[in-house]
């Protein structure tokens, strides 16, 4: 083997994947959502979608902060 696993307890173990699903869980949510709303040009939607992509955890949090705020949902 190239390297080996640290051993870690099953408390950080659980910290580990608590913050992995926290942080796919925000993004996906995030495309998800600016996906689903109007907003008014599909260059603003897709600029909303791509900070998501591109700067996974943090565009996600400003979407959600500050993106929701000027789409509409889709009815």
């Amino acid at each position: 083997m190239f390297f080996s696993m640290p051993q870690l307890s099953t408390m950080q173990w659980t910290a580990i994947l608590v913050g992995a699903a926290l942080f796919v869980g925000i993004s996906c949510y995030s495309i998800y959502d600016a996906l689903r709303r109007d907003f008014g040009s599909t260059n603003a939607k897709l600029a909303w979608v791509q900070l998501a992509v591109l700067v996974p955890f943090f565009g996600g949090l400003a979407y959600l902060f500050f993106g929701r705020k000027r789409g509409r949902i889709n009815q």
